[in-house]
């Protein structure tokens, strides 16, 4: 059984994963007058800023622990999401499509993948 063969720290890492991706996708496509977008401009954090940590951890957390080709083909299928949200975002009310906020989350799949493999020698030192 394929469970058993994974170790419940692999295991929890993909379900903290899969609920960053929900989450940047339910975020990414709120209607821009929802309480839930309001909350989070509350905070006055620039958008780039956001996209940017966003997409830093969907890279930083495959990279960290996944093996590096499964590592690299989530880290593509992460950049293509953000695409594709962008473009989602053309049939969202108050949201708009902006190429900038693109560049911020491929600058994050960068910064989150460097990370990752920095600290992979000491956090996943068995991981191929």
């Amino acid at each position: 059984m394929i469970l058993l063969r994974i170790g419940h720290r692999t295991i929890l890492v993909r379900l903290i994963w899969a609920a960053a991706v929900v989450a940047v996708i339910v975020g990414s496509l709120l209607p821009g007058d929802s309480s839930a977008m309001q909350m989070i401009g509350a905070f006055h954090v620039n958008d780039k800023v956001q996209h940017g940590l966003a997409y830093a951890l969907l890279a930083w957390l495959p990279v960290l622990h996944e093996r590096r080709r499964n590592a690299a083909v989530l880290l593509v299928l992460v950049a293509a999401l953000g695409v594709l949200l962008e473009f989602g975002q053309l049939y969202s009310p108050g949201r708009s499509f902006d190429t900038h906020d693109m560049v911020a989350d491929f600058a994050g799949i960068a910064v989150g993948a460097v990370i990752g493999l920095c600290l992979r020698p000491w956090v996943s030192p068995a991981v191929n």
